[in-house]
């Protein structure tokens, strides 16, 4: 399973709605193999949606989320007139102690701790 960031560039003023990530992951079709899409309305740089993908690759994964993504587009009222930016998975860099460090949070510089 992969986490794939989708980022997206809203229309000026616009916000995800509340049930995206619901609404995202009823558009994927049963081969896609999406698991769940977490939501990031208020990410630094933009909105992200994180997909989890089950799939035989990491460039099948961010594929596979692209098209999901750009379906939402085409097809959620809301997020018309929205573009994806980029879906990708993200890189986490090793500290060099054999431990994976996670990204610090932008707005307050803390470590991101996902759990």
């Amino acid at each position: 399973m992969y986490l794939v960031h989708a980022k997206f560039l809203p229309v000026p003023h616009a916000t995800f709605p509340d049930d995206i990530g619901e609404l995202v992951a009823r558009g994927a079709g049963p081969d896609e193999a999406v698991e769940h899409v977490s939501v990031h309305a208020d990410a630094a740089g933009g909105p992200v949606l994180g997909l989890y993908v089950l799939a035989s690759s990491l460039v099948a994964a961010e594929r596979t989320a692209a098209a999901v993504c750009r379906r939402a587009i085409e097809s959620v009222p809301a997020l018309r007139g929205w573009s994806l930016v980029r879906s990708e998975v993200p890189l986490i860099a090793a500290s060099g102690r054999g431990h994976v460090m996670p990204w610090t949070d932008s707005a307050s510089r803390d470590p991101f701790h996902p759990f």
